[in-house]
């Protein structure tokens, strides 16, 4: 079975977002009136699982090997069948 992951990785409040923080100066220099600006990422993977569970289990296990890390980085995930 196939299945499609969105993953995506936000920093922990504390971190200092450098590309968020220049991000929301060049808003504000060019006259939108932005307080902040966070930045994340976004993972789209498609994958092949035996189960929905199955699929979970590897996307999870990705995101704790390789796509964030957890010192600094919280991520959520969702999975879903594709035909």
């Amino acid at each position: 079975m196939m299945f499609k992951a969105r993953v995506e990785v936000t920093l922990k409040k504390g971190h200092i977002d450098p590309e968020g923080e220049t991000t929301a100066r060049l808003l504000k220099e060019l006259g939108y009136d932005v307080k902040s600006v966070n930045v994340s990422k976004v993972f789209n993977i498609i994958l092949k699982a035996d189960s929905n569970e199955e699929a979970e289990a590897q996307v999870e296990e990705m995101c704790r090997r390789l796509l964030a890390n957890p010192t600094k980085d919280n991520y959520i995930y969702s999975v879903e069948e594709v035909e």
